[in-house]
């Protein structure tokens, strides 16, 4: 199986449907999760990397098990060989939106107009760039000419009605020259046109507080990678690790989040994965969101942690996880292959 850097070089498919919205801007992104109908909270999604071990051998049966389990919204990260056409018939005999996908840099000059086109054909809401090349970062001015093709990419997408985020490693953290990369990345960025898919495993890897990034940069987050962290610094089932979830989930208004996708690079049992992770987050959110007593007592019997203020810690696995996991990790801990 490829490296996500291989991965993502491959992944050169075009994206997915018509009739979409305009990019929110700043001042219109920055409201918290609604539900679409009265006590069904926000729309949980599912970042396919997870499960792209079954995906091939039984794509329609995979989207209708997510389905199932509860998710509305699933998000690509490659096709599988499948046509935009194929795939939007695909989501709509399951009931799931795809609002957004991940593509490789390359993707950017390389038949843009193409892949937007695909994208409208599919649903897609957001285009996401999750790798940039060692090649292209040697140096902050690196950063700072790949900031100048995400502003110029990210125009022509609007022009399309379509969204442009860039989805985060740990690498980004990492001091070079005396700045970090993600705040330069973040300055030389037009926060009308790029925004930011960021994913709390692996700004946890860098050593970053995202609470940080959602006082500095308000409503530039409207998704959010869900990945849980084990005690070794691996990746676990969304609920089963170190990382306090509660206080993202809390900020999620100041931060714009709009779209949650679970995600695992790893998973022993993918199907596992996804259903435990679906109901441990959901668990969470209704223990944050102010539910009605019964079902605030019904996840503190499922073992959520809340501080007395309506603060979720984390689902209790012996007090392991009544401090913030937003710290950084052991060197010996770090995965020296970057994922999704």
């Amino acid at each position: 199986m490829p490296d996500r850097r291989e991965f993502l070089r491959r992944l050169g498919a075009a994206v997915a449907l018509g009739a979409l919205p305009r990019c929110a801007g700043a001042s219109d992104a920055g409201t918290a999760p609604a539900p679409e109908e009265p006590g069904q909270g926000p729309r949980l999604g599912m970042q396919l990397y997870t499960l792209r071990s079954i995906l091939p051998r039984d794509f329609d049966g995979t989207l209708a098990r997510l389905a199932e389990i509860g998710y509305r919204e699933v998000e690509f990260a490659g096709y599988h060989g499948r046509a935009p056409a194929e795939i939007r018939a695909a989501l709509e005999r399951t009931g799931l939106a795809a609002p957004s996908a991940h593509v490789p840099i390359e993707a950017l000059e390389n038949d843009w107009l193409r892949t937007l086109e695909a994208a409208q054909t599919i649903g897609h809401r957001w285009l996401v760039v999750a790798w940039v090349p060692e090649e292209l970062r040697p140096d902050l001015d690196g950063w700072r000419r790949v900031a100048d093709r995400f502003n110029q990419a990210a125009a022509a997408a609007r022009e399309a009605g379509i969204g442009f985020a860039y989805h985060n490693h740990d690498f980004e953290f990492a001091p070079l020259e005396g700045r970090v990369p993600y705040d330069v990345l973040l300055e030389e960025t037009d926060p009308d046109l790029v925004r930011l898919e960021l994913d709390l495993y692996w700004i946890a890897k860098g050593g970053r507080d995202p609470l940080e990034y959602f006082q500095r940069y308000p409503g530039r987050f409207p998704l959010v990678h869900v990945k849980d962290m084990g005690e070794d610094g691996g990746m676990v089932d969304v609920g089963e690790g170190t990382i306090d979830f509660g206080r993202v989930i809390v900020r999620a208004q100041q931060a714009g989040i709009t779209h949650w996708f679970v995600e695992h690079d790893v998973p022993a049992d993918p199907l596992r994965t996804a259903r435990v992770s679906y109901q441990n987050l959901r668990a969470l959110m209704a223990a944050h969101a102010g539910s009605p007593p019964a079902s605030r007592q019904r996840a503190l019997r499922r073992g959520i942690v809340v501080r007395e203020s309506g603060t979720v810690l984390g689902l209790d696995r012996g007090a392991r996880n009544t401090e913030p996991a937003f710290r950084p990790t052991p060197p010996a801990a770090r995965s020296p292959d970057p994922r999704v």
